[in-house]
């Protein structure tokens, strides 16, 4: 196996006011690393959207970003409620979230659109009751 860099952050389940802290984080550290913007971008974004699902559904979670030579791979580990219906999860502008939290700007049902969208891989395993872990790719071009 590869040797690799790794990033990892705790998400705080429900405070919005921290939402998006890591991802903030992983964008410094991609510039440092020298990485080109395009790259730094997609991360980002695939990384907020991530973090914010979290928080906003599984009371936070686990996020570790590995930079490898030729790819950065993103992993967010839960132990929420799970996700009922992956596929319908995956619909734009499908989303589970509560009236409160869509009164704060989110929950517009892109989160997952988005990773997806963002990144050139991303599989999702998850076990109702148990939590979901998303395993996302971006490959150095």
């Amino acid at each position: 196996m590869s040797e690799f860099l790794n990033f990892h952050f705790d998400v705080d389940g429900e405070n919005f006011v921290s939402a998006g802290q890591a991802s903030v984080q992983v964008k410094k550290n991609l510039r440092e690393l020298g990485l080109p913007p395009e790259i730094i971008r997609q991360v980002s974004i695939a990384m907020y959207e991530g973090e914010i699902n979290m928080v906003i559904h599984a009371g936070g979670g686990v996020a570790d970003v590995n930079v490898y030579e030729d790819r950065i791979v993103i992993i967010l580990a839960d132990t929420g409620p799970g996700i009922k219906d992956i596929e319908l999860a995956m619909t734009e502008g499908y989303s589970t979230a509560t009236d409160n939290v869509r009164s704060l700007g989110f929950g517009a049902g892109m989160g997952l659109p988005n990773m997806k969208r963002y990144t050139d891989e991303m599989t999702i395993e998850s076990e109702v009751g148990k939590g979901t872990t998303i395993t996302m790719c971006v490959y150095l071009k």
